[in-house]
């Protein structure tokens, strides 16, 4: 799964959503229709951040189950614009989205920050880390001296890489970087386009068990627990919120029940996502997308107490390591995300 461009998201979402303004959230998210059985169900808009994969299997089991329709609710779940989910959630387009803790920064570090806030966390852990080809020295961060690293550019991203090298006794200027636009990360290390890439385990790195491939891999958030963010989480449009708490309230708890359900049902959970999505990106992959699943459904909850659960002091820890490597101008420390809306 590829990873949304932090400088694109500074420039470009900001400017978006104050030409789109908020005034359409409120009526948005209250809009209602009538089934064959003349029972109004409120619309939801929910944006996915990229195309369907196993971070969103609870949204599609939640859908295909039922638990939206039995909570009022119908929700149709689309695709970001090129300008990104979290300025559609901004400006009222949809009422819900997919972002990450790392790139809301830019969102909310403003004059005038988009008026979103995390609402549920959909992975308890940062599931991301550094792959590469088995025996070559990058097996912890300091072996990035002297290799090639495939990067995003984005502060935020190098700013974390070059913490980790150098907490290792390494030198990040040794570290010879190349544009990231590769899509299939264990081919591109087969294939020696590049020795080291940023990927989210579980689906490139359950992708290389799959390919047989002999790789080393870390986690950031083993190196620094400062890195143990929250990626993904599910966004809510501020002004929705405030004027319809209990629709909030009700499509949490109805996604809950659909992120529970893969817990309990890993491959029955994929199907539902493979049937369920419209785009057809994961035709033929069917194999990987059982995987993925059966590793991912461990990680939505992990060791929490329930599903969506944010930890304001991980929250905040990574938001003051923000602040504090002036990779924000503002202190973020306590703003941008909320468990109120959870299942009591």
């Amino acid at each position: 799964m590829k990873k949304n461009n932090w400088k694109k998201a500074v420039s470009v979402m900001l400017g978006a959503a104050m030409l789109l303004g908020l005034t359409a959230c409120g009526s948005a998210g209250n809009e209602a229709s009538s089934t064959g059985e003349d029972k109004e169900l409120t619309k939801i808009t929910f944006c996915l951040d990229w195309t369907p994969n196993t971070n969103h299997t609870g949204l599609y089991a939640a859908q295909a189950l039922g638990y939206y329709e039995d909570a009022g609710l119908e929700v149709e779940i689309v695709q970001p614009p090129e300008n990104g989910a979290a300025t559609m959630c901004a400006s009222g387009q949809a009422q819900f989205a997919i972002e990450a803790q790392d790139t809301m920064a830019a969102a909310l570090d403003s004059d005038e920050p988009l008026g979103i806030t995390a609402v549920a966390a959909v992975l308890q852990h940062n599931t991301s880390g550094i792959i590469s080809r088995a025996g070559e020295g990058i097996d912890r961060p300091k072996g990035l001296e002297g290799k090639t690293y495939s990067t995003w550019e984005s502060p935020i991203e190098l700013a974390t890489l070059e913490t980790v090298v150098k907490e290792d006794g390494g030198d990040f200027s040794k570290v010879t970087l190349i544009p990231n636009d590769i899509t299939d990360e264990p081919a591109a290390l087969e294939a020696k386009q590049t020795d080291a890439i940023w990927i989210f385990y579980g689906w490139g790195g359950i992708n290389a068990e799959l390919r047989g491939m002999d790789f080393d891999y870390w986690n950031f958030r083993d190196i620094n627990s400062v890195f143990d963010y929250y990626t993904p989480v599910i966004i809510a449009n501020d002004d929705f919120l405030k004027e319809s708490p209990d629709v909030a309230k009700a499509f949490l708890s109805a996604t809950a029940k659909g992120y529970e359900y893969a817990v309990e049902n890993p491959q029955e959970a994929a199907d539902l996502l493979m049937e369920g999505d419209n785009t057809g990106s994961l035709s033929g992959s069917q194999d990987l997308v059982y995987a993925s699943q059966e590793w991912i459904s461990e990680q939505y909850v992990s060791d929490a107490a329930s599903w969506g659960v944010i930890d304001p002091a991980r929250w905040d820890a990574f938001y003051t390591w923000l602040y504090e490597n002036k990779l924000t101008d503002n202190d973020l420390t306590g703003i941008g995300y909320s468990n109120d809306y959870l299942p009591q």
